[in-house]
């Protein structure tokens, strides 16, 4: 499965799918950032992916710079988008491309605390367990079917920065199987209740590596 990440930072979940999935049950066949000085350009230029920015100033509006995106990936023909601390909201349109075939990593345990700021949220509003989900991209920020979720608990949590490292294991842990998962085809929906993710069985005879 040819994959395509958005990142906009340090890449750590970037190579975290490196270091798992690529070359295997998937294959990073593009990244792109809206960062030009994101680290994660970087680490693909070490893995020889191709790696394009597509900076804010350089188009018109939002929906423009996506369209961009889009068709740069399409391209690469990349089959799914992998967000992987992309800090930029998506246009309609890109979603629209890609529909059901995005992933996102988000640092809480959704539906609580979506968009920025989601561990200081939590830290301020003083929950004791943390965690962090895989889901689907829709239009809504962070709204998107929950793929895979994994908690923590830090009860005596203060510092925001503590807590994201504490938390870095479950990103880089369930980012590559949610994409080993929609490798494997077994990414689907229950079909009496659509927004819920269900994970089909290995294939009989199939041995999980």
């Amino acid at each position: 499965m040819k994959v395509g990440v958005l990142a906009s930072g340090e890449g750590t979940n970037l190579q975290a799918l490196l270091d798992s999935v690529h070359g295997r049950e998937a294959e990073v066949v593009a990244v792109a950032s809206d960062e030009p000085a994101a680290r994660a350009l970087e680490r693909a230029a070490a893995a020889d992916i191709p790696a394009r920015v597509f900076p804010r100033d350089a188009f018109a509006d939002r929906a423009a710079r996506d369209a961009a995106i889009a068709a740069w990936l399409r391209e690469r023909e990349v089959e799914w988008v992998v967000l992987a601390g992309y800090m930029a909201l998506l246009d309609a349109g890109f979603i629209a491309a890609f529909r059901d075939r995005i992933l996102n990593v988000h640092p809480s345990l959704l539906p609580a605390f979506p968009g920025v700021r989601a561990i200081e949220q939590a830290v301020d509003y003083g929950v004791k367990v943390f965690g962090v989900t895989v889901h689907h991209v829709e239009e809504g920020v962070d709204t998107g079917s929950i793929v895979l979720q994994a908690a923590i608990e830090l009860p005596d949590a203060t510092d925001p920065a503590a807590v994201h490292a504490a938390l870095r294991p479950l990103e880089h842990r369930l980012l590559p199987e949610a994409v080993r998962l929609a490798a494997a085809g077994r990414l689907g929906r229950d079909p009496g209740h659509p927004r819920r993710v269900v994970v089909a069985p290995l294939s009989p005879g199939r041995r999980r590596d």
